[in-house]
């Protein structure tokens, strides 16, 4: 069968490899971190499940120059942990998750918080503040062979070589497995998709001309600037 339309491929590159990981879809977890859900004006009990989806496109590989968009006046960075799934599965129990996990990155949930804020006093869906072309830059992917599985360690972003977020991955209220066993009864999950895992506290705008370095303990820094 042939088909008239060839769909972009949206790929992260793999740390010490020649191939890229081609990206399926990519799942965001909100409210993972008990100090962010705070800054967010959210009581600590208020921590379900909460997830949102960003398109392929939202993509952007660490270097890259990112546009601010032009509807948006508060333009957030949100740095996190992002799981690649590296094999099939739905229904996946705790136990069984990490299994799952190709490689670990760095990644940046970048959010029109103007827009969000908006969206949550109407009751509306978030798309326009997150589901948005390239909002979310991701560092090379490390495989889990050469980093192992992530259980702790710092995570944070500066913005101009200013500090603004600091964390522990075990800060985590769901850790990563926690994360595939909830998304896997949901979803099949695929090999190709992103997950990023939320965020800890420290949020904040960035302005164009701004530059972003992101690490996480044992990964592959994550740098982008914005226009």
């Amino acid at each position: 069968m042939s088909f008239v339309n060839t769909p972009p491929q949206i790929s992260i590159p793999i740390k010490g490899q020649d191939t890229s990981f081609l990206v399926h879809r990519v799942f965001c977890v909100g409210r993972n971190y008990k100090k962010h859900i705070a800054e967010m004006g959210y009581q600590d009990s208020e921590t379900p499940f909460v997830y949102f989806m960003k398109p392929p496109e939202a993509i952007v590989n660490s270097g890259s120059e990112i546009p601010i968009p032009g509807f948006t006046n508060d333009f957030q960075h949100e740095v996190e942990l992002v799981l690649a799934i590296g094999e099939s599965g739905s229904n996946i129990s705790v136990d069984d998750a990490l299994d799952y996990i190709f490689g670990y990155a760095v990644g940046i949930d970048m959010t029109c918080r103007d827009i969000q804020k908006e969206a949550k006093k109407k009751g509306k869906p978030w798309a326009m503040a997150k589901s948005i072309p390239n909002s979310a830059p991701v560092s090379d992917l490390t495989a889990v062979a050469d980093c192992g599985h992530l259980f702790s360690g710092t995570i944070e972003l500066s913005v101009n070589g200013t500090e603004k977020q600091k964390s522990g991955l075990e800060n985590m209220i769901r850790t990563p497995a926690i994360i595939i066993h909830e998304l896997s009864k949901i979803y099949n999950l695929q090999f190709g998709d992103i997950i990023f895992t939320g965020t800890p506290e420290g949020v904040g705008q960035v302005t164009a001309g701004d530059k972003i370095e992101a690490s996480i303990d044992g990964l592959e820094t994550l740098s982008c600037s914005f226009i």
